[in-house]
């Protein structure tokens, strides 16, 4: 191709500028992925345009990363359900209160790691 002239085209230098208008793509499932985020505050929803997988990622402290896929959102839906589900049943029953205190009589004194103030230790 060398020494053979070259069309001009719209990104080549001296060209004048071309309106060109952005693609969106897999709107209508990338807006369903915001609602699902909206409905639930505790996830992280995203669309996955390569694997057309919608995807959420839990937003709370838990023993290990929780992430869950689907194929609609329907049923991202409730596999986001199911996750939280299971999370509630592992978690651990909560510690028993400690017992009130008691009068100060019949206390028994602990000793001190220092001398009381005003004693000649």
């Amino acid at each position: 191709m060398t020494g053979h002239p070259r069309t001009a085209g719209r990104h080549r230098a001296g060209q004048p500028p071309t309106a060109v208008h952005p693609r969106v793509w897999d709107g209508p499932a990338r807006s369903e992925a915001e609602r699902l985020g909206r409905a639930h505050p505790g996830w992280l929803v995203l669309y996955g345009l390569g694997s057309r997988r919608f995807y959420a990622i839990a937003a709370w402290p838990a023993p290990e990363p929780v992430m869950v896929d689907a194929a609609t959102a329907g049923d991202l839906a409730e596999r986001m359900r199911q996750a939280e589900a299971a999370l509630l049943l592992q978690a651990p029953a909560p510690a028993p209160e400690p017992p009130p205190p008691s009068s100060r009589r019949g206390r028994r004194r602990t000793a001190r790691p220092y001398p009381p103030e005003g004693s000649a230790a």
